[in-house]
């Protein structure tokens, strides 16, 4: 029996449950208390064309060979598609880790399972640094330059979330860089929005999740990030260079502001609420670029057969994946 991707799973006819193999990656693996106090597992599993849930009793004999594993772990499964509440949650029957070893012997395998960015990483790399020679004000253009200086590596492969939006390797790339798009296309609407502070603010809004994550097979936080999260740690970094470079006091301010700030509410993780025009500006160029990216990932990741994608939390709804007809 071929292995199948996620997105093969997706395309399946749900007729007969039919059985199915494949190699995937523990993305997550959570414990859970039943009412009646028995535990239970719910396991994330994924590739690059997306991924699915399962939940495993402690009566399961996986139950466990999964509490023997850590996320990250990639696992051979055989199962029988299921869906719960229109969600795929194959029935897994049986599943084998892999080793090391095996997997160094299978270097293609790795690109299997690790979900990328569907744009070209150098080429967005490329279009980014023409981004930061657009500013105009010197001290902001070399504020921004220091930083990409010493975090670019990590920055370029990055993640830009665990699990909401451009969640996958090159996703802080590729959101940032659709996020100047758009900001280069709107600020001639908002003559009030200084244009080189709101670049420069949204070119650095997320730098801190260069530190906040670790990426590999799977994308988790780090021990900063959860001490700390990734506006305080942009912040100190936009801090560090602006003052190293002699940034206006006023500039560095505002430019402080915008990351501090840019997560829109202070529920969803912002310090304080935007309160300059170019973090408003800023804030809500980061919704709309978040919320587009879901999306397109449900776009991507949609089965032929499917009409709607999966609940998208980030949109409180799921979305329709088919094209507009006539």
């Amino acid at each position: 029996m071929p292995q199948l991707t996620v997105s093969e799973l997706r395309s399946l006819n749900r007729a007969g449950n039919p059985t199915f193999t494949g190699i995937y990656v523990l993305r997550k693996i959570a414990q859970r208390t039943a009412k009646n106090d028995n535990a239970f597992l719910v396991v994330d599993f994924g590739d690059r064309t997306g991924s699915f849930g399962s939940t495993f009793f402690g009566d399961s004999p996986l139950f466990s060979v999964l509490k023997g594993l850590t996320e990250g772990a990639v696992v051979r499964v055989d199962g029988k598609l299921d869906y719960f509440q229109d969600r795929l949650s194959p029935k897994i029957t049986r599943l084998e880790p892999i080793s090391d070893a095996e997997l160094a012997a299978q270097p293609d395998l790795i690109a299997t399972l690790v979900e990328s960015a569907p744009e070209d990483g150098a080429a967005l790399w490329t279009e980014f640094q023409s981004h930061i020679a657009a500013l105009q004000q010197p001290e902001l253009r070399a504020t921004v330059q220091a930083v990409f200086d010493e975090i670019g590596e990590s920055f370029r492969a990055s993640a830009a979330a665990v699990a909401m939006h451009h969640a996958y390797r090159c996703g802080l790339l590729e959101h940032t860089t659709h996020m100047a798009r758009a900001a280069r296309a709107l600020l001639p609407i908002y003559p009030e929005v200084h244009a080189d502070l709101a670049l420069a603010g949204i070119l650095l809004h997320d730098i801190g999740k260069t530190i906040e994550y670790e990426s590999g097979l799977t994308v988790r936080k780090s021990r900063r990030g959860l001490l700390q999260g990734h506006v305080v740690l942009g912040y100190q970094l936009a801090r560090k260079h602006g003052l190293k470079n002699k940034l206006p006091a006023d500039l560095l301010e505002r430019l402080e502001h915008i990351i501090l700030s840019h997560q829109g509410e202070l529920e969803w993780g912002a310090a304080v609420m935007a309160a300059t025009p170019e973090a408003v500006f800023v804030s809500m160029v980061d919704n709309l670029d978040a919320k587009m990216g879901m999306v397109q990932r449900a776009l991507r990741n949609a089965g032929e057969a499917d009409e709607f994608s999966e609940y998208l939390p980030g949109l409180k709804s799921p979305v329709l994946v088919r094209p507009p007809q006539g």
